[in-house]
């Protein structure tokens, strides 16, 4: 083969390949190009692209599913980079992830969408979901107020125990510690029994993080926490250091799980799925994991047991996944109409009950059932940083929640954690000071 056929051929693979890997167009049809990141609910996802393509034939709906999560995060990002984003997209990370793509361009505001029609698309979701996805007037991240995501699905991040176990232990299933100290009592019996107590994936820190802002919330209350990420009360704070202290008090009751720091979630959800684990610290999602990994388990949802009886106690939840439309697609508006049908009741119904998770739409709340009922009455205490006002410094959250991990592991005592993490707020808070 000469040269020139050789590099006729390669040109005509290369066009067979690339037409064969892109997005499937058909002639007379607008294509709306969804990107996720969420393996499990993938088949669904094709599924309702069917039902909606059968609605309104002018349409074809490419769902492209690209695992995991920051494999995905990064096929974002290089293509807000490149200008080539879908017609509908994510955005998974901190809210100030969130306004960054906001202020470029890349996110349609969907506010007025929202209130059309008596604002009937936006009355349909939990205010707590909306939340997630709205910036309001005056927040710190310099964006416009209003609503800029459509939330898919709701969650909340509660502890779960084994009711079997639970017998094994002498406690009465029907009746989970409600206070700190009574956790802390369950910890010397599974101590004393040499089991495995509570199981989480604290090797990936934002679980860690959940689980200290919760007790923040409820030691010292919402106030004092946000004027802390503004640089007004100082880590040093002895509310703060309680708030630190926890662990130790954690790890000394036995309590934690062995190897604790160094658990990844699906490891930790396999432990407790297979009944090596008196608690779990998970989200909603788990159970549709639980039911796959093991039908049969027995369990129950509780929150976190209060330390304080000053504030309420606080979960992480609000919304689960979202979708945000392309504020520079083609076929924006055509994106809009998919996603409100999307999240419309009979379509919603079928993905909670086809993916075992929480339902953004609140008409079908009549068909949550079991264990998912549980993770629901949770929203009535659920918060999200999302939601607030001003989010932390990364470079501190990650301070603070290596920090923990130190102390549970009895390299650091929470004193010496509060300090180190203050040092880094005060180098940040300087940093912002400069000209």
């Amino acid at each position: 083969m000469n040269r020139t056929c050789t590099i006729i051929f390669l040109s005509l693979f290369t066009a067979l390949f690339a037409s064969g890997c892109s997005p499937k167009k058909e002639p007379g049809k607008v294509t709306i190009t969804v990107w996720h990141w969420m393996t499990d609910r993938d088949p669904v996802f094709q599924e309702l692209a069917r039902r909606y393509e059968a609605i309104d034939p002018s349409i074809k709906v490419n769902f492209e599913l690209y695992a995991p999560s920051d494999i995905y995060s990064q096929k974002v990002r290089a293509a807000a980079q490149g200008a080539n984003l879908p017609d509908i997209f994510g955005i998974l990370g901190e809210k100030r992830d969130f306004a960054s793509f906001v202020k470029a361009g890349y996110v349609l505001d969907l506010t007025p969408y929202m209130e059309a029609d008596n604002a009937s698309w936006r009355s349909a979701f939990f205010p707590k979901a909306l939340a997630v996805n709205e910036f309001t007037l005056g927040n710190s991240y310099g964006v416009a107020p209003g609503i800029y995501g459509v939330p898919i699905d709701i969650t909340t991040i509660q502890i779960i125990y084994n009711k079997d176990l639970f017998k094994q232990l002498g406690l009465d299933p029907q009746r989970p510690p409600h206070t700190f100290t009574g956790l802390l009592d369950i910890g010397k019996k599974i101590a004393a029994m040499n089991m495995q107590g509570l199981v989480s994936g604290w090797g990936e820190t934002w679980m860690v993080d959940c689980f200290f802002t919760n007790y923040a919330f409820n030691i010292m209350g919402k106030d004092k926490v946000i004027a802390t990420f503004k640089g007004e009360v100082p880590y040093t704070d002895p509310d703060w250091i309680r708030v630190f202290a926890l662990f130790k008090e954690l790890q000394d009751s036995g309590i934690l799980a062995r190897g604790l720091v160094t658990m990844i979630n699906k490891t930790a959800e396999q432990l407790f799925a297979n009944g090596k684990a008196v608690f779990a610290f998970n989200g909603s999602w788990c159970v549709n994991v639980y039911r796959g990994m093991n039908p049969g388990l027995n369990y129950e949802v509780m929150l976190p047991p209060k330390a304080s009886d000053k504030y309420p106690m606080a979960i992480w939840g609000g919304a689960g996944s979202s979708f945000m439309v392309n504020a520079a697609a083609k076929n924006k508006m055509e994106a809009v109409k998919f996603l409100e049908w999307l999240t419309d009741r009979d379509q919603q119904a079928y993905l909670a009950e086809a993916t075992n998770n929480l339902p953004a739409n609140k008409d079908c709340l009549g068909q949550i059932p079991g264990q998912l009922a549980q993770f629901f009455k949770g929203m009535e205490n659920a918060t999200h940083p999302n939601a607030w006002e001003v989010s932390e410094f990364s470079t501190v959250i990650d301070a603070r929640d290596k920090g923990i991990q130190a102390i549970i592991i009895g390299e650091k005592t929470p004193e010496q954690v509060a300090r180190e993490v203050q040092k880094i707020k005060e180098r940040e808070l300087a940093k912002r000071k400069l000209p």
